[in-house]
């Protein structure tokens, strides 16, 4: 028989949200209640019946609640297998009187952590005792439900008023409450070995917390789901979704993308405008208003922009928003909008509008992960800002102060684009980008041919590379790559160096009459 009636509860919560509310039901279902500290003054301020642990412990609460549950009668109550004739045999040798059902939710380590609590405060919120329950109760599913979610409540009054908990809920129970532990355990390490700078832990943990199931992954056939981690970074996961259909994998992806290239711009300085396709920017430019950085990053890639996402750094204004619906958009996202914006909008049903209340610092540490057959790869963020950057000039010229600044800007740029990566722009905006080609020369060409193919569908004659500057994600390995940015018409090239034909490079360059800087930076993105 696999259905456990439900004579005794102990729950010991620190979210109480529905907390009196369940408790009645069970207490009306003939369930006895334990309880302890806070939890226990509030189920008896309701007017419930409630035992406090410290009466079936015979012992007190102690070390300012430190030490409250942890006690044979607690855990003999819950770890004892009901069909066990010798673990009968012990509960009535040690007056031990068996818990059914467990209901613990734990401290709040991951939001005393968010809200920015010091070292003290957020060590008294790592919870030991409730833990310790979990796992035991969850041990002990045979015989014990155990609750860890608000959101099951429902689930397992329906089950007590049924004459108790089938196996398959307490299995199901059990598998959830380990992955809180684990996620719970894993927020911890993860938040001392930051505090301890420690760069490849032994042991290393992620944990997460159901956002939402999604349709499909990348492809119909491949399962996906959003998890959030905690992070206090503003960005896609976290963001108000105010209209439009449901986010898929993909959009999510390079929603993501979008928004972590336009958060390289400070507002207060200038606007910006990212254009995201398949998580790649096909076109990135700045201006004096969100409408005039709109257009120029459009003017980069018109073809490729239709059914893309749209990022903008600062609140999105009636005028951007008017031109960026003229153009099919799969979704927009942005710190904040006008309510004139968010009425022209409004009247694309299915476009999808995002506002996160604030921009992802691009300077900001936190890790990536990505997985790999048997493992993960683990990273920690790319964190260097071109602003930042000792530029060496290395050929006979150097570069103009507008050059300089056009370089900056491409640079940025390539950072977020798929390698092996070259960016032509010129006056703050992309004119041509070349993404993830496995020949750098390639890429090279395909940002020239799309800077050509722009310059035709804005009605002007040759491309509009000629007089851009060209930015290249790592080094020339041969001088082929940048001779074709020269044919192109780029006046001054901006890469990492390194190369052993570094020389041959810069000679290149030298004898096209082009401003060279060297950033001894990578921005390899994969």
């Amino acid at each position: 028989m696999t259905l456990r009636p439900v004579r005794r509860a102990l729950i010991s919560v620190s979210d109480k949200t529905g907390l009196i509310d369940f408790a009645t039901a069970l207490g009306a279902a003939g369930v006895q209640l334990l309880s302890t500290g806070g939890t226990a003054s509030a189920l008896k301020k309701a007017g419930l019946a409630v035992t406090d642990v410290s009466e079936v412990t015979g012992f007190p609460e102690i070390m300012d609640g430190r030490v409250k549950t942890l006690h044979p009668k607690v855990h003999g109550g819950l770890l004892a297998v009901r069909d066990n004739p010798e673990h009968v045999a012990a509960m009535q040798a040690h007056g031990i009187e068996g818990i059914d059902l467990l209901v613990v939710n734990l401290y709040p380590f991951e939001a005393t952590v968010a809200r920015g609590a010091d070292y003290d405060e957020t060590i008294e919120n790592i919870d030991i005792g409730g833990p310790a329950m979990i796992r035991a109760a969850a041990k002990n599913h045979g015989d014990v439900a155990v609750v860890v979610d608000v959101a099951d409540y429902g689930r397992v009054l329906e089950a007590v008023a049924a004459g108790g908990t089938e196996l398959g809920l307490r299995k199901e129970l059990a598998a959830k409450a380990y992955a809180r532990t684990a996620a719970y355990d894993a927020a911890i390490s993860n938040h001392l070995a930051g505090l301890l700078a420690i760069e490849a832990p032994v042991w290393r943990s992620f944990g997460g917390t159901l956002s939402s199931a999604l349709r499909y992954g990348e492809n119909p056939h491949q399962t996906a789901s959003v998890y959030l981690t905690g992070e206090k970074r503003p960005g896609v996961a976290t963001a108000a979704q105010l209209q439009g259909k449901a986010l898929s994998y993909n959009n999510l992806n390079d929603t993501d993308a979008a928004f972590e290239l336009v958060a390289e711009f400070d507002p207060a300085k200038t606007a910006a405008v990212a254009i995201i396709k398949h998580a790649n920017p096909c076109g990135v430019a700045t201006g004096g208003s969100l409408l005039e950085a709109y257009e120029k990053a459009l003017r980069c890639d018109p073809v490729s922009a239709f059914g893309g996402i749209v990022a903008l750094n600062g609140s999105i204004d009636a005028e951007a928003a008017r031109k960026i619906v003229e153009i099919f958009t799969e979704v927009i996202i942005a710190p904040d909008a006008s309510d004139e914006a968010k009425a022209i909008i409004a009247k694309k049903k299915n476009l999808r509008l995002l506002l996160t209340g604030a921009l992802p610092d691009p300077r900001a540490g936190g890790d990536l992960v990505k997985s790999i057959a048997g493992g993960l790869l683990v990273q920690n963020r790319d964190t260097v800002s071109s602003s930042d950057l000792d530029l060496k000039v290395v050929t006979k010229r150097a570069p103009s102060a507008a050059e300089l600044e056009d370089l900056r800007f491409a640079f940025t740029i390539a950072k977020h684009v798929k390698s092996n990566t070259i960016v032509y722009a010129r006056d703050g905006a992309t004119v041509g980008i070349g993404a993830g080609q496995m020949s750098r020369i390639d890429s090279a060409r395909i940002a020239a041919r799309k800077a050509e193919d722009a310059a035709k569908a804005a009605g002007l004659d040759g491309s509009l590379a000629t007089g851009s500057v060209v930015a290249s994600d790592a080094f020339f390995p041969f001088a082929d790559g940048l001779l074709v940015a020269a044919e192109a018409g780029v006046t001054a090239v901006i890469q990492p160096g390194g190369s052993i034909r570094d020389d041959e490079v810069i000679a290149a360059a030298d004898e096209a009459g082009l401003a060279m800087v060297l950033t001894g930076v990578r921005h390899f993105r994969h």
